[in-house]
């Protein structure tokens, strides 16, 4: 079994093309898949996409609707 490197906040800042800050809101917030490990967030890169994936998925569905 192989193990997924985590990202840290500036690395998945920089997945997301983000500022570090607004991905610590949004980790604070519960609104993407991360964990805390001490006083550190912790995001996994596969959780991160399929969240992104998600939002579009939702954001296109709400436009077709209206």
């Amino acid at each position: 079994m192989s193990f997924e490197p985590l990202l840290d906040v500036p690395e998945a800042a920089e997945l997301l093309r983000v500022h570090p800050k607004t991905v610590q809101a949004l980790a604070r917030a519960g609104k993407v898949p991360c964990f805390r490990m001490g006083k550190y967030w912790r995001f996994r890169k596969s959780a991160l996409e399929s969240w992104v994936d998600e939002q579009l998925q939702s954001s296109q569905q709400s436009r077709r609707v209206s």
